[in-house]
């Protein structure tokens, strides 16, 4: 079960470490209903729910579950250490940088890194 709270003003879910793994835009759209009566407009996610394709970005499932919270209009932070990931793969560093710099997907390594930046 998630957790909900506030920072800065902006209603959160934090999704438990562990749990069921997000591995398509399926378990996304089951998560939406489990999260709906708190209206969340931020879904933090430990890297350790995204299903390792996740990260393999021909496998296009980040493309498929980052478009399901577009869709739903719900922000979308994934928490946690993507270094290895990002250094395997250049197009996941570019994807992690733009995403970075918008405001509906961000890639952050800490909760506290979350505050700041909703703080900003």
């Amino acid at each position: 079960m998630p957790t909900f709270t506030t920072i800065h003003d902006v209603p959160i879910a934090l999704l438990d470490e562990h749990g069921p793994e997000l591995a398509t835009d399926r378990d996304v759209t089951d998560l939406f209903g489990e999260l709906w009566e708190h209206k969340p407009d931020v879904v933090v996610v430990p890297t350790s729910r995204l299903a390792t394709d996740f990260f393999e970005l021909r496998t296009r499932v980040a493309g498929e579950i980052m478009q399901k919270f577009a869709n739903y209009r719900l922000r979308l932070v994934v928490l946690g250490d993507i270094t290895d990931h990002v250094t395997a793969s250049k197009s996941l560093a570019d994807l992690v940088r733009e995403s970075n710099q918008g405001e509906h997907i961000w890639f952050l390594p800490t909760l506290d890194a979350l505050t700041e930046r909703l703080g900003r």
